[in-house]
């Protein structure tokens, strides 16, 4: 009798990974039902500092970098990560064999008593981390007042539930993978609140050199997921924006046309640029690069150094 092809998978423990994972395993088990896969949980530095702000780390593989030294050590075959959680530059060896169907990539508003954004009283305090949330949150309603928080999905809720704040903004992929989404307010319009690089997208990491992986893989990466986080990905490498950054930013499709839309913001809120551009699907680094340019024309330089002195400061 034959043995199934044994694939390991690596990924972070938290509920929300495992049930990425475990959509991802699944979508590969329907192209791939002669293959089992296994599942490797891999605790990263990100999982294992809660009590300090993502942006004060300043590492920006802190959730990717220990599941991707397993990868080249061949401790597992692939990797899945948020595509949100990885750096720009990938540590030479792997590659990102697919990117999944993206899902709605925006952020949602949870309040305490069911509010949306502009109902909350003046000086609400709002339960969040991201520095992009913080400075176009501030953009729009400067009255409101910024708390950092860090832990899973319940966590926060639980802090919100505890009045230790209230409101807090997630992202609206995470609250549906874990069929949680009856509790959010608002979903916060593009308008006023830009995403995260890569937020809704899944990406699949493997061996550059791993032609097996890359055959098994293939058949999932979504084409036009793919172009729209490549426009995204490469707008931020060319701002060399990290977590301590506030930078957002959407592509989608309108037909056949690649929208790309991004922003650079101060801390503070106060200044704020934004611009868009387009380009056809096959050109998405292009577009990437000129949405970039074109922000750094509009004033992101002095923004962005500004915003890194003060990190450097801080930290």
């Amino acid at each position: 009798m034959m043995h199934k092809r044994l694939v390991r998978v690596g990924t972070r423990g938290s509920a929300l990974a495992l049930k990425q994972t475990e959509w991802v395993i699944r979508s590969l088990r329907e192209v791939h039902p002669e293959v089992n896969f296994e599942i490797k949980k891999i605790k990263t530095l990100g999982d294992s500092i809660l009590d300090v702000a993502l942006a004060k780390i300043g590492d920006k593989g802190i959730f990717t970098k220990e599941i991707e030294k397993a990868l080249l050590g061949e401790e597992i075959d692939l990797a899945v990560h948020s595509m949100k959680d990885l750096p720009t530059i990938l540590p030479p060896g792997l590659v990102i064999g697919a990117v999944t169907v993206r899902h709605f990539p925006g952020d949602v508003l949870i309040s305490a008593d069911g509010s949306r954004l502009d109902e909350l009283p003046r000086g609400a305090r709002i339960g969040s981390s991201s520095l992009r949330r913080r400075a176009q949150l501030l953009a729009y309603r400067p009255d409101l007042q910024m708390t950092t928080v860090r832990g899973n999905l319940q966590t926060r809720l639980k802090k919100l539930e505890e009045g230790q704040f209230d409101a807090t903004i997630l992202a609206w992929v995470g609250l549906h993978r874990l069929g949680m989404t009856d509790v959010i307010a608002q979903r916060i319009p593009f308008t006023v609140c830009l995403p995260a690089v890569g937020q809704g997208a899944l990406a699949v990491e493997i061996r550059s050199d791993d032609t097996e992986m890359a055959d098994l893989v293939r058949k999932i990466d979504h084409r036009e997921s793919r172009s729209a986080v490549t426009a995204e990905r490469t707008l931020m490498h060319c701002l060399e924006g990290g977590c301590q950054v506030p930078i957002g930013a959407v592509a989608r499709l309108w037909g056949g046309t690649l929208i790309l839309e991004a922003m650079v913001g101060t801390l503070d809120g106060r200044r704020l640029v934004r611009t868009m551009d387009s380009s056809p699907i096959d050109q998405p680094e292009q577009l990437g690069i000129r949405v970039a340019d074109k922000l750094l024309k509009l004033g992101a330089a002095d923004i962005l150094a500004e915003v890194r002195e003060r990190a450097e400061l801080d930290g």
